[in-house]
């Protein structure tokens, strides 16, 4: 029988495989997204990540000269060069994008009244013509090429050694650390006075705190910049710092509430009895016993205020010394995005750190989402 002492039920199988799927989901397009990130634009636009490992087939052109590159040899008007770049294998060619591959390397056809254009295995092409060539564009050959593996840190080079990003790492920090300790501390103070002290109207300010966890930060953006440069601290760190503490407050108070709930009353209240102060059992009993939620909430305000571009471009500005690295990764893809095959290294780049911070505290991560699931005794 199911649920019998020694066996597994078959919900445990089902939670089992769910977890590997979600593990899956989660794992597979990141790992694209780092294969991506050592990949060039055309490999990028040609094939998959998957195919990153194995030869693979690509369709582009290029022109040949123009009338200013031609040549006259015996009396015949010749244009030359090559359709390949780098270690590519022609594998055929056209002269229409409906028919990129409509002829064999080798072959000679005959484009216009007197023009004999040749494109052989080796990519190099020669274009003929008994008159002058009357051409402002020259003429495009399409290709269908076979390409090998390879994989290259151009990309990695090219954002590491942007202009600005050594600046731009160095405003992150100093926008993320205090933005992630300032509102720990207010709501550690706020969570405890919610969970275990007696007041008028603890019940409404805890709905409320519940409340304000759906408003989008969005609709409070221009109100909110707009009451900073009445007091004169607009564009600055310390707004910045004030705006990521009022956004990340209700979740930092819910969470901590719901922790310090269900810790031992035994032990607070032997505390108590025996003379402690609320801010000596704050201290010394509450703050301990609560670490893991602290550090569930850090790794989530940690990753939130790093990769933040909107609140940093709202509260902080745009110039060069105000830049943070999500606003130097953006300038690098340009305006209009035309600089697109960085972004895979891009994002690689600017979770370095929140990497590195979440797998020195995820032991926590999970005590602390639980909090207030199981209540003490």
């Amino acid at each position: 029988m199911d649920g019998m002492a020694g066996q597994k039920s078959t919900l445990t199988w089902v939670v089992n495989i769910s977890a590997l799927l979600l593990v899956l989901a989660w794992t597979i397009p990141t790992l694209g997204l780092l294969v991506s990130s050592f990949r060039d634009r055309d490999q990028i636009a040609g094939s998959g990540w998957w195919a990153a490992f194995s030869t693979s087939e690509q369709t582009g052109f290029v022109r040949t000269g123009t009338d200013d590159d031609a040549t006259q040899v015996d009396g015949i008007y010749v244009i030359e060069g090559t359709v390949l770049e780098g270690a590519q294998e022609l594998i055929a060619w056209g002269t229409r994008s409906r028919e990129p591959g409509a002829y064999q390397p080798g072959e000679t056809v005959e484009i216009e009244d007197g023009w004999q254009l040749t494109v052989n295995e080796d990519g190099s092409y020669r274009l003929t013509s008994d008159a002058p060539f009357e051409m402002r564009r020259g003429e495009r050959i399409f290709t269908t090429t076979k390409a090998p593996a390879n994989l290259t840190t151009a990309n990695y080079q090219r954002v590491l050694t942007a202009e600005g990003l050594g600046r731009a790492f160095m405003n992150t920090l100093t926008v993320t650390i205090p933005a992630t300790v300032i509102p720990i501390l207010i709501a550690a103070f706020a969570a405890y006075a919610l969970a275990w002290m007696q007041f008028p109207g603890r019940a409404l300010l805890t709905a409320a705190v519940v409340g304000l966890l759906v408003v989008p930060l969005q609709v409070s953006l221009i109100p909110l910049l707009q009451m900073h440069n009445s007091i004169g601290i607009g564009k600055g760190y310390l707004g910045i710092w004030l705006a990521h503490t009022g956004f990340g407050l209700p979740l930092a108070v819910y969470l901590l509430r719901n922790y310090m709930v269900g810790l031992p009353r035994e032990v607070i209240e032997s505390a108590r009895v025996d003379g402690a102060t609320d801010f000596q059992i704050f201290r010394r009993i509450i703050l301990p016993l609560s670490f893991p939620a602290l550090a569930s909430f850090a790794i989530f305000q940690f990753l939130w205020v790093w990769n933040d571009l909107l609140v940093a471009t709202v509260f902080l500005g745009n110039t060069r010394e105000q830049l943070v690295m999500t606003g130097v990764l953006r300038e690098l893809m340009g305006s209009k995005g035309g600089e697109w095959e960085i972004l895979a290294t891009s994002a690689f780049i600017s979770i370095a750190v929140p990497l590195i911070v979440f797998f020195s505290m995820q032991r926590y991560l999970v005590r602390g989402l639980l909090a207030g699931s199981v209540k003490g005794g």
